[in-house]
């Protein structure tokens, strides 16, 4: 669930001083006992990971997952590798399909959970986030002392994500492409489309090579809007091979796992916080073409 960008009359902590308020209005089956419950026994998370609790403040746009108990979840029949491991920090190759955060119908079927149980680490937080269509790298945070640090890296725009995509091939478009858009909610939840305004979306797009009649892309992501690559490609008519998303919204009970979306987070590069170190993680997986 998503907190508005603003309240209707008012400041946002005007109208819901707390995330509490906010859920029991929002959510009146549910009584005020139980949200508190939930809230206290640190089921609620924002998308950066973060506990929310009783007394956290309403925050315009926060995105807050609930970690519920998802009865018959059904096994998802890949595995991520972990690829770096200390004391701070947990890189990982995720495979396509597997959700990154618990939410909906997904649990103990989710990174995050798996890492905590294979792990043993009850802590760990993703310090960003990729689609569940979505193969590649994912950082998390082991030491909340040292949490921030890294969290702060993506805030400031200061780590280097590059992806790549198989899409439709058009030589007639000016390439490289330096695509600066404004990206916001489209008529579906489930969907984000460009409009006009002042861009908030930004993507430096290059082929890297010709297969016919699909290219392999290198996407160069310099700020992280909800499905911006996708939108982007899509928006240039160069959707990506096999997406369920853009440019037609297909129910998830039609995904084919025999068909993942064409998107590989390859390759995340930052000056480490703590040492100053350059970092430099590359994913394993390759695209299917």
């Amino acid at each position: 669930m998503v907190l508005p960008n603003r309240a209707e009359n008012g400041a946002l902590s005007a109208k819901w001083p707390s995330v509490a308020d906010f859920l029991v209005q929002r959510f009146p089956h549910v009584s005020p006992a139980i949200w508190r419950q939930r809230l206290e026994s640190g089921d609620i998370c924002d998308d950066a990971g973060r506990v929310i609790s009783v007394k956290s403040a309403c925050e315009p746009g926060l995105r807050l997952y609930y970690f519920r108990e998802v009865p018959q979840e059904a096994k998802i029949p890949f595995e991520a590798v972990v690829l770096h491991h200390d004391e701070h920090l947990i890189v990982v190759d995720k495979p396509h399909f597997l959700p990154v955060m618990p939410s909906g119908k997904y649990l103990q079927e989710t990174l995050l959970v798996r890492l905590k149980n294979q792990l043993g680490l009850p802590n760990l937080v993703p310090i960003h986030r990729i689609d569940r269509d979505t193969a590649g790298l994912v950082m998390f945070s082991v030491n909340p002392a040292t949490r921030d640090a890294y969290h702060a890296l993506f805030r400031h725009h200061q780590v280097s994500k590059t992806y790549e995509a198989i899409a439709p091939w058009n030589p007639a478009l000016p390439w490289p492409i330096h695509r600066a858009t404004r990206i916001a909610e489209s008529g579906h939840f489930m969907q984000q489309t460009e409009v006009p305004g002042e861009p908030n979306a930004i993507t430096d797009i290059r082929p890297l090579e010709i297969i016919n009649t699909l290219a392999r892309y290198e996407l160069k992501p310099v700020t992280g809007q909800r499905h911006q690559l996708r939108v982007h490609m899509n928006a240039l008519g160069l959707p990506m091979v096999n997406d369920g998303i853009y440019p037609v919204l297909t129910p998830e009970v039609d995904a084919n796992r025999q068909k993942p979306l064409q998107l590989l987070a390859k390759e995340v590069a930052f000056t480490d916080p703590l040492t100053q170190q350059l970092r430099h993680f590359v994913s394993l997986r390759h695209l299917a073409y």
